[in-house]
């Protein structure tokens, strides 16, 4: 089986630290650092290493989070939903940042899932080696972020990169290839999605400022007589509810 290369190997650790901390936090004693040699090649990492390795990709989470789930999606457009609706800071940044962060959470929760059975279960139980962990691990976020990424942006990156290799399928696409192809297809998503968020509330902010026009009062903002009219439709519509359902729909896997 093939060996993850280094972006894999960090970005797989940090869908595993979150469940590996635990046993640290209560682990009796710091072994020295040591690297034995196993049946068939297979090299096992002390306790210390571990810890190690996994303190420091802790510093890389947040970039991870964002850049390997379904995270900008979803703040993006919620952010551009705010926007449109023209209610200023409301609802404030820290709502819609922890808002975006639990749908992810929930919308990610199949493939944590499976990271979990497959890869973290096997590993802590000393029944699966680390680097075939690892492999473990990457398939289910590999793909996860495949189903969400345009072929011409995977093809766009490696033309970029000026790859000569040829790819035998989805599987090959190396990692420093996906990721940012994932992250450019899923702006084109979220600018797309709050494109057509955006239409109603320009059609309402057009009607009022015509009425105010035709009623000679060209002082007036038209921000605050429509802003009302925004909220009333988008409360009647429980926008809310059919917001967070359809972008939960729209990471369904084929």
């Amino acid at each position: 089986m093939a060996r993850c290369n280094r972006p894999a190997l960090l970005a797989l650790l940090a869908f595993i630290l979150p469940a590996l901390l635990p046993a640290l936090a209560f682990a009796q004693g710091m072994p020295a650092v040591t690297v034995a040699s196993g049946p068939g090649g297979v090299q096992g990492y002390s306790l210390t290493l571990q810890l190690l390795a996994l303190m420091t990709v802790l510093t890389l989470l947040p970039s991870m989070l964002l850049m390997m789930t379904s995270f900008v999606r979803i703040i993006i457009v919620f952010s551009i939903l705010r926007q449109a609706l023209g209610t200023g800071q409301t609802p404030p940044n820290q709502v819609l940042a922890g808002l975006a962060l639990f749908l992810s959470l929930f919308i990610m929760q199949p493939v944590l899932s499976d990271v979990y059975n497959n890869a973290i279960l096997p590993y802590m139980n000393q029944g699966m080696p680390f680097e075939q962990a690892l492999e473990a691990a990457e398939k289910p976020i590999r793909g996860f972020m495949l189903a969400q990424t345009r072929e011409e942006d995977i093809a766009m990156f490696m033309e970029i990169s000026r790859s000569k290799a040829e790819l035998d399928g989805p599987e090959s696409v190396p990692f420093t290839t996906l990721v940012p192809a994932f992250v450019t297809s899923e702006l084109k998503s979220a600018f797309t999605i709050g494109f057509l968020i955006y239409i109603p509330f320009v059609v309402i902010d057009l009607i009022v400022s015509s009425v105010l026009m035709s009623m000679g009062m060209m002082m007036l903002s038209p921000m605050m007589i429509s802003m009302p009219f925004k909220l009333m439709l988008f409360v009647l519509v429980d926008g809310w509810s059919m917001l967070m359902g359809s972008l939960a729909k729209s990471f369904a896997m084929p």
